[in-house]
């Protein structure tokens, strides 16, 4: 959400988000309509840009798939796009593409991921919480928001490993504290 386009994107992937430069965000659009009417702009829109739902965690499900999100574990281990030092995904728009199991967060798997950290704008909106304060479509202001994210002891860059190379019971001593479901 906050990187410019010379941190993260490829030509690719800004050519892959270009069909949706032209949707506007509709004024306070969070707090007048429900997620299922917001257009794509609008949805990307409510991403803070943690990273938190990047990191590798574990999740038990019950038989019938669902999950109780107070015994989810997340690690401070990243997807492979991951860049640790700024939190931003190295392609974003054509992650799924590099990593074919990334979760794109819809509306519709949207009620099966409750296990998204509890500052999530999409998990907070769906469960009828308002937007974190520190939130940009609250601030208007994207160093003043990674700041106040900072003091809020939010978001997976400068603290986070790359998966890459790491076995999984490695993996499994990196579970961390510092991301509440």
């Amino acid at each position: 959400m906050f990187p410019d386009s010379t941190d993260v994107d490829s030509n690719a992937d800004a050519d892959a988000d270009s069909k949706y430069e032209s949707e506007p965000l509709r004024p306070q659009f969070w707090s007048r309509f429900a997620l299922t009417e917001l257009n794509h702009s609008e949805w990307e829109a409510l991403c803070d840009g943690c990273g938190s739902c990047c990191l590798i965690k574990y999740i038990d499900e019950d038989e019938s798939g669902n999950v109780d999100e107070e015994l989810v574990e997340y690690t401070d281990v990243t997807c492979q796009l991951m860049d640790c030092a700024t939190g931003y995904c190295s392609h974003y728009a054509t992650r799924q593409e590099h990593v074919p199991d990334c979760i794109q967060l819809t509306m519709d798997n949207l009620p099966k991921m409750m296990w998204l950290p509890s500052h999530c704008a999409y998990k907070r909106l769906y469960k009828g919480q308002g937007l974190p304060s520190w939130h940009l479509l609250l601030t208007g202001d994207a160093v003043v928001t990674q700041q106040q994210m900072r003091a809020a002891n939010v978001g997976v860059a400068g603290r986070c490993v790359t998966e890459i190379g790491m076995s999984d019971e490695e993996m499994e001593t990196r579970v961390v504290n510092w991301v509440n479901p």
